[in-house]
């Protein structure tokens, strides 16, 4: 109960840094914000500034907290469907606590990395917005991008890795 408890207020820790950065940083966008851009990092679409902010808020939070928390209150239940390779073995009561506080950190990991990547995208924004014309640079979006699917990859490998085999 008391990782359970940890893991949610940590989510919800970053999830309200997250929320005063894109605040704080939000302030520095004009009034119609370059918000989709095409071929070259080019602006190709505009959106209000307080659409702009209700969307980039709700998008960078509200996936990993409804991945995340339900997930983590679903682990507290001793009756929940774990599905998992090995799931007798890795769920048998002597080893249960260590495989769910395993899976909780997991999802932690990857709700709090859903936040980075999404707080990333939006000072990208930021900063495009910052030059006429808006242009996003390119490079650092697909680095950024690259970087989010390197750590699913390592992340999930880690997850699979960890109940494939019995000891």
């Amino acid at each position: 109960m008391r990782q359970r408890g940890a893991s949610s207020v940590w989510l919800l820790l970053i999830s309200a840094a997250a929320a005063g950065f894109i605040w704080v940083t939000s302030q520095q966008l004009p009034p119609l914000v370059a918000s989709h851009f095409g071929v070259g990092g080019i602006a190709n679409g505009f959106v209000l500034h307080q659409r702009y902010l209700f969307a980039v808020l709700f998008l960078c939070i509200a996936p990993a907290l409804a991945i995340v928390l339900p997930m983590n209150a679903a682990l507290g239940n001793p009756n929940a469907a774990i599905n998992l390779p090995n799931r007798d073995y890795w769920l048998a009561p002597e080893r249960r606590a260590e495989t769910v506080e395993f899976i909780r950190t997991q999802m932690l990991r990857f709700g709090t990395a859903l936040i980075v990547f999404f707080c990333y995208v939006h000072w990208l924004v930021v900063k495009a917005n910052q030059q006429s014309p808006p242009r996003i640079p390119g490079p650092a979006f697909v680095s950024a991008v690259a970087v989010f699917i390197g750590f699913l990859i390592v992340w999930a490998a880690i997850y699979y890795t960890r109940f494939r085999k019995v000891p």
